[in-house]
């Protein structure tokens, strides 16, 4: 793999900057956002005098931790337009998720947002190795999601070339890439997965394809994922993380030439980790829920928005701003079976370690009596169908020696588990609704 690591002359002044620097930009910045929030937002207004607090009170950064939570319930009851702070017509895009599991939430950006959202993208991609005339090959799904044109905006700020083909046609993908020549993609972990899949099907040797560097991103995935993904293109795999209520794709980035954890553009957004049970802020190291708090956004102020997302802080190595460790995990996505907490990723680490089994899987929860059960769900590569039986029995026992868990394996042939064009369903929960 070639050194993709940027020139220090390319990067912004703020993400080298001393600590004493960053801090002081993030306190004024904070005081703004606060009284931004309060006088414009009902529901901050309503929030933070149930809490008996005010924006004057902060202070110090530490004293963030005297304002209350938001959640996406919060979105949710204040659909649509509700946690607007400016009005409507100064609102010049506007997102939303699915709704496929309640109300959508919907954000906004004023033109001042979308410049600012550019700029941390075009960022991002930069600490990726990427650099102005070099071409994107964007896989990440346009429309209301957050992904593909947040994406774009960032590189066309930087001066890439972007190919928008978003999620779906594999086949043209991959032809795609081979004819356009992109030295980056720009898409979740899994779908990569399925562009593998599909070099395979045209008998293509992927680590002979142009791309150098993949972004990937909007779903947990594991360092031996990475490995993977490496080994088989010969290209850089790194880590983009955002959410839509924060900002979208850009709030983080892993450097290329370190590919530690991602680096927080902390001038913009501010993190802590908190106790997901008890909302106490936590020390940098220890492991809780990632929280945000926006510091320059007009239409959608957000305050310590808790995104469910398990991590932890540490302190900068290529850049001076904090990195978080890899996402692996969400609260809200943790199963409890029979008292033990199981994550998908552990047994994404897992099958990585069997040699004749794919890296796709999916996840099926089922009540059989009074007793829950897993079944998990993969396959083999395509020379190794003879090996399944003897496959699936040595991963249920690594599952069951490291995770601790005792879970049923079903492995079918290539092909078998049901492929992603977009973020994985890696749950497939089938149990009865209490």
């Amino acid at each position: 793999m070639e050194d993709l690591t940027p020139r220090k002359e390319d990067l912004d002044p703020i993400e080298i900057a001393s600590r004493d620097e960053i801090a002081a930009l993030q306190l004024q910045r904070m005081q703004w956002s606060l009284r931004h929030a309060y006088e414009n937002v009902p529901h901050y207004k309503a929030s933070f005098d149930a809490a008996g607090v005010h924006p004057d009170d902060l202070t110090s950064l530490a004293d963030l931790a005297k304002f209350p939570f938001t959640v996406k319930t919060d979105l949710r009851d204040n659909y649509p337009f509700g946690m607007f702070a400016v009005p409507r017509d100064q609102v010049a895009r506007v997102h939303a998720s699915s709704g496929t599991t309640g109300q959508p939430t919907v954000v906004g950006y004023t033109a001042g947002d979308l410049d600012v959202w550019a700029s941390v993208v075009a960022r991002s991609l930069r600490a990726s190795g990427l650099r102005a005339g070099d071409l994107l090959h964007n896989a990440y799904g346009y429309g209301l999601f957050t992904g593909g044109l947040g994406i774009h905006l960032g590189a066309d700020k930087l001066g890439l070339t972007t190919v928008p083909i978003s999620g779906g046609m594999t086949q043209r993908q991959v032809r795609l890439i081979e004819d356009f020549g992109a030295k980056g993609i720009t898409v979740t972990p899994s779908y990569a997965l399925s562009i593998l899949d599909e070099y395979a099907a045209q008998g293509l040797d992927p680590r002979r394809s142009p791309l150098q560097v993949g972004i990937f991103g909007a779903e947990p995935w594991t360092n031996a994922m990475r490995r993977e993904i490496e080994e088989a293109f010969d290209m850089h795999a790194v880590d983009i993380y955002g959410l839509s209520e924060v900002m979208g794709p850009g709030v983080a980035n892993e450097c290329v030439e370190t590919k530690d954890g991602l680096h927080i553009w902390e001038d913009h957004f501010y993190p802590e980790v908190i106790d997901p049970e008890t909302g106490a802020v936590l020390p940098d190291g220890e492991l809780g829920e990632l929280v945000f708090t926006s510091l320059t956004k007009e239409a959608f102020p957000i305050i310590r928005y808790r995104t469910r997302d398990l991590t932890r802080l540490m302190p900068g190595t290529a850049r001076s701003m904090r990195r978080m460790e890899k996402v692996t995990g969400r609260s809200d996505d943790m199963i409890i079976l029979r008292g033990v907490n199981v994550f998908p990723t552990q047994i994404e680490e897992q099958l990585m370690t069997v040699q004749a089994l794919a890296p796709h899987f999916q996840l099926e929860l089922n009540r059989v009596g009074h007793k829950d059960e897993m079944r998990v769900k993969v396959e083999t590569l395509p020379d190794t169908v003879e090996l399944g039986d003897q496959a699936g029995q040595e991963l249920a026992g690594k599952v069951k020696q490291v995770v601790g868990v005792t879970v049923r394996v079903d492995v079918s042939a290539p092909g078998g588990v049901a492929r992603s064009q977009g973020k994985a369903v890696r749950i497939v929960d089938n149990r009865p609704k209490e």
